[in-house]
């Protein structure tokens, strides 16, 4: 006979081979605490729906808390020989309180929605430290905005000079874009934090369950209502991934930046010794390692999300053995993205603008030449499309002289003279001058300094509400952690269980202000 906790329909016991190949439990290992806090709260239902007595309620939670004592201290290890972390939590739990009692913690409960509990409180956590360490580096970004507000540069299209802008409305950019990942995450999180307990295997159960309980319990906001969907369901995972892909995105674009210009071509910055390598061989490099990981290990993040899209299009509606597959790439990502956040944050404070460089550079290739245009059209009255032929007509004039940019002004008014534009040399220096031109973008987000500071008041706000989510979701799940481990205390006690009010409980517990450990 399988001596495994499904085994009474087999004769035979797996097979190693097959159990190696099926097991999960490298992954399984980061959910043990999801798991046993998912079980808890399942047991706490059990016990006040009257399914299970308010004795073998108060042997089920006193087990649990043991396991878990014992698993955080390292006393126990989950076996592969159990498949997962579910069957090995309840091994131990049989072992410490008996098969007769232990065996009935599973009442009503499948893992097909276990495995999708344990899930979503992971993830959920992760999102809350990802969206916190986000915050932190975009509040880092805009810091630096501040200080660079006036410092010019060239700003590239095509990988070409276009027109100048500021330092700090380059970095402002980067953070307008993270803004749109963190509203992204905010809304995923609301998505993910859906309670899917009680849908069992695939239809519910018979028994009297109240998924409401669980919900509270565990600190979901919502119940995922249809049993078939929430066990078939699987684009929370696709949509963390996706969004986890997008972010990586836009830090590699980043990274690509930031390593052109620290290049000895650019030298448009340079990094601190602590955050930069070198070579085993050649004595001068100095390398952007961190810029250039960032930029390799999105194409692991992206992978993650091919990986689990190509999982699920293939699987019919209910559970699937190959929704074990979604997990380990994902959690990979997910600790990819918030360590890259982590060491980039550091990695950006950093860096040391060359200014003068960046000036230089964008005093080059005729960088002012729309700012020429522009001027024509609204000083002199010359349709813009006319003015951005003659301008084109005279740089490459320009360029015919070995001319790289409009350093010399005589020759630049001469050739606008001949093309009928009368315009003296004090003009022409004032309309090419770089911060002339970067303080002309008055237009709203613009370049301007008084505008780039605006757009800096306006990220922090935005900000500010995206630190109030995650404090709030933070302190949703400490709430719901201190509220089950209350009763759990008041269990242990021996108090009883059966048709217990979790809302007149938390009243009391309230004004009793009684400190307990969380989870």
């Amino acid at each position: 006979m399988n001596n495994l906790p499904w085994g009474g329909r087999y004769e035979k016991s797996l097979d190693k081979l097959a159990l190696d190949f099926t097991e999960s439990i490298d992954v399984d290992e980061k959910m043990v605490q999801e798991d046993i806090w998912g079980s808890e709260a399942h047991a706490i239902m059990l016990g006040i729906k009257g399914i299970i007595t308010d004795k073998e309620t108060k042997k089920i939670i006193e087990g649990l808390e043991r396991i878990k004592k014992e698993i955080k201290k390292g006393k126990l290890k989950l076996s592969k020989e159990l498949e997962d972390v579910h069957m090995n939590i309840e091994t131990f739990l049989s072992k410490y309180i008996g098969e007769e009692i232990g065996g009935k913690l599973h009442t009503a409960r499948s893992r097909n929605d276990q495995v999708l509990v344990d899930t979503k409180l992971y993830i959920r956590q992760k999102l809350l430290d990802i969206m916190t360490h986000l915050i932190i580096f975009s509040e880092t970004l805009l810091n630096l905005s501040r200080k660079y507000v006036e410092t010019i540069m060239p700003g590239y299209t095509h990988t070409q000079i276009a027109q100048p802008i500021t330092l700090g409305f380059w970095l402002t950019g980067y953070v307008s874009m993270f803004l749109r990942d963190l509203e992204r995450f905010e809304q995923l999180y609301e998505r993910i934090n859906s309670n899917p307990l009680g849908a069992c295997a695939l239809s519910g159960t018979s028994f009297p369950i109240d998924r409401e309980i669980t919900k509270r319990l565990l600190g979901f906001s919502t119940v995922h209502r249809h049993s078939f969907d929430v066990i078939s369901s699987r684009d929370f995972i696709i949509e963390t991934a996706s969004i986890l892909a997008i972010l990586m995105s836009n830090l590699s674009r980043m990274s690509e930046d930031l390593i052109y210009w620290t290049t000895f071509e650019f030298q448009m910055m340079d990094v601190e010794d602590e955050f930069a390598t070198g070579s085993s061989i050649m004595p001068q490099k100095k390398n952007l390692d961190i810029a250039e990981l960032t930029r390799g290990r999105t194409g692991r993040v992206f992978g993650t999300l091919m990986n689990v899209l190509t999982i699920v299009k293939g699987t019919p509606g209910g559970y699937n053995r190959d929704f074990q597959e979604d997990k380990p790439a994902l959690y990979n990502s997910l600790e990819i993205v918030l360590l890259t956040l982590i060491v980039f944050n550091e990695f950006v404070k950093n860096l040391r603008p060359n200014e003068r460089r960046m000036e230089d550079l964008a005093r080059s290739n005729f960088s002012t030449s729309t700012d020429l245009a522009d001027y024509l059209s609204k000083e002199k009255k010359i349709p813009f499309r006319k003015s951005h032929e003659i301008v084109g007509r005279i740089v490459t004039q320009l360029i015919k002289r070995n001319q790289k940019d409009f350093e010399n002004k005589q020759d630049l008014k001469d050739l606008l003279e001949k093309e009928g534009v009368e315009i003296s040399l004090k003009e022409l220096r004032k309309i090419l001058e770089p911060m002339e031109a970067v303080n002309s973008k008055q237009s709203y987000g613009g370049t301007a300094p008084e505008e780039v500071e605006k757009t800096i008041n306006a990220l922090l706000e935005t900000l500010e509400k995206d630190k109030e989510f995650v404090s709030l979701k933070g302190e949703e799940i400490k709430k719901s952690k201190s509220l089950i481990s209350s009763v759990i205390q008041y269990i242990i006690e021996g108090n009883p269980v059966k048709d217990l009010d979790l809302d007149k409980f938390s009243i009391e517990f309230e004004k009793d202000k009684k400190q307990i450990s969380l989870i």
